[in-house]
């Protein structure tokens, strides 16, 4: 609650989503009629009678569109961008309430993580969780409406056949990994179904409701493979609007190595985190393999999954920082687009050429936004899976995780009388929220088997010590 009044007050004031675009960003203006009168060489005709009273502003508009040819030599004035500017911006808002509000969700998720490091927590609520939640649906709220602009008019037709494909795709693939082999893919979706389905059996058991369970083996997968398949779909053009904007980045990158190098790096860094849960890549190599001259493996395995949280950290933080060099390589999208047009023959009238200049302002925050909401959905995404999975920040310290096998044995939670307080109402919803707890367990958001991890993770130990 005190973040969310700070948020309130100061983001009428300061915001950190206003402040990353003004000042450090360079547009585009598009030119006046004046100006490209004066380099085509053309006089305005100003000898048509002038409109009734009545009648529509239509011949208005038309009396001011006059025709040039594409190859004009025109050089476009360039102008800082201001807060101003940007309030006229499609998404605008989104943009803002977005960063904003996961600024204010990190930092939470910080201060809690320093708090429950210091105190440990017994069974109270994670207020972070519920922030980290709301960013996650927040972020998916926005590409769901970003992707559902191509689905809306009759002129978007490529658009809509590109993303229901990548659905289609992401979907087969999808279902394709599902039934790949748990030794070479580290998914762990056998230990996760037995655990969610267990613990549901017993929750429903004790509720009164007779089940064997909340949803076959089958039906899980195939949940799983269409929620891949909806976000294929939304990353389709994030992913070829960054692959558009790395490719502009790099030719105004030429002679700043190290730039080149960390754009190099962020373009083929999901690589790297998907060779992370490849086990005999990744998980063999660093706790289970001994190197020469090293007595033991590289790191434990609680470290191993902690790196592996960290690592799509700092490669968000890396996107972060490049941010403004992609959005500045869009915003010289502009005269590129003019370039282009001298190449063709013919002409073009004013007010389309204008268009087409100012068109790449307009959509600077839906490209942000392309840009920015699957960062923040990956990186919150990851911060939910490192408190609901219980991992820890000091393993690397050498401090093993203690992760304790739940009881599925929920309390059966009885209806509350008609008299009943507040107080009465509040231990209720606290039983409620731990019989969920119950459901819900670390091992259903590592996906690991965590008996049998343990069991192994003690007889290495042994052999070390023998």
């Amino acid at each position: 609650m005190v973040m969310a009044s700070v948020l309130q007050k100061v983001s009428a004031h300061f915001s950190v989503a206003r402040w990353l675009l003004s000042y450090r960003l360079t547009r585009y203006l598009h030119p006046s009629d004046e100006e490209l009168l004066s380099v085509a060489g053309l006089q305005r005709v100003n000898g048509q009678k002038k409109g009734k009273k009545g009648k529509d502003r239509k011949d208005d508009d038309k009396d001011s569109e006059f025709m040039v040819p594409k190859n004009l030599e025109l050089q476009l004035d360039v102008a800082a961008v201001h807060p101003n500017d940007m309030i006229q911006l499609h998404y605008y808002s989104e943009y803002q309430w977005l960063l904003d509000f996961s600024l204010c969700a990190l930092i939470v998720y910080v201060v809690t993580e320093v708090y429950y490091y210091l105190i440990p927590a017994k069974d109270e609520v994670n207020l972070s969780i519920l922030w980290c939640i709301l960013v996650v649906g927040f972020a998916a709220k926005i590409l769901l409406s970003l992707t559902a602009l191509y689905f809306r008019g009759e002129e978007a037709v490529g658009e809509r056949s590109l993303c229901l494909t990548a659905g289609f795709l992401f979907f087969f693939l999808a279902m394709i990994v599902l039934i790949a082999d748990e030794d070479f893919l580290e998914f762990g979706l056998e230990p996760a179904y037995s655990s969610f389905n267990a613990s549901a059996h017993t929750f429903l058991m004790d509720q009164g409701l007779d089940s064997s369970g909340p949803a076959s083996k089958l039906m899980f997968k195939l949940s799983l493979a269409l929620w891949c398949g909806f976000i294929g779909s939304f990353f389709t053009f994030p992913g070829l609007r960054l692959a558009r904007m790395h490719k502009d980045a790099l030719k105004y990158c030429s002679e700043r190595p190290f730039l080149k190098t960390l754009l190099h790096i962020s373009f083929i860094s999901p690589m790297f985190i998907v060779l992370m849960w490849v086990k005999p890549v990744s998980r063999h190599y660093f706790t289970e393999r001994t190197w020469p001259g090293i007595p033991q493996a590289l790191m434990s395995p609680d470290a191993f999954d902690t790196t592996r949280l960290v690592l799509i950290i700092v490669i968000v933080a890396i996107r972060f920082l490049l941010m403004p060099h992609y959005l500045q390589s869009y915003l010289n999208m502009a005269p590129e687009k003019l370039r282009n047009l001298r190449k063709e023959a013919g002409k073009i009238s004013n007010v389309e050429l204008q268009k087409m200049v100012a068109r790449v302002f307009y959509y600077l925050c839906v490209v942000t936004l392309q840009y920015l909401t699957p960062l923040m959905l990956c990186l919150f995404s990851a911060l939910l899976l490192k408190t609901l999975g219980d991992y820890k920040w000091s393993s690397y310290m050498g401090i093993e995780s203690s992760i304790e096998i739940v009881n599925a044995t929920a309390t059966k939670v009885s209806p509350l009388p008609v008299g009943s307080d507040i107080l009465q109402s509040s231990q209720q919803f606290s039983l409620t929220l731990l019989s969920l707890k119950k459901v819900f367990t670390p091992i259903l958001y590592r996906a690991q088997d965590l008996t049998l991890q343990s069991t192994k993770d003690h007889t290495n130990f042994s052999r070390k010590v023998c």
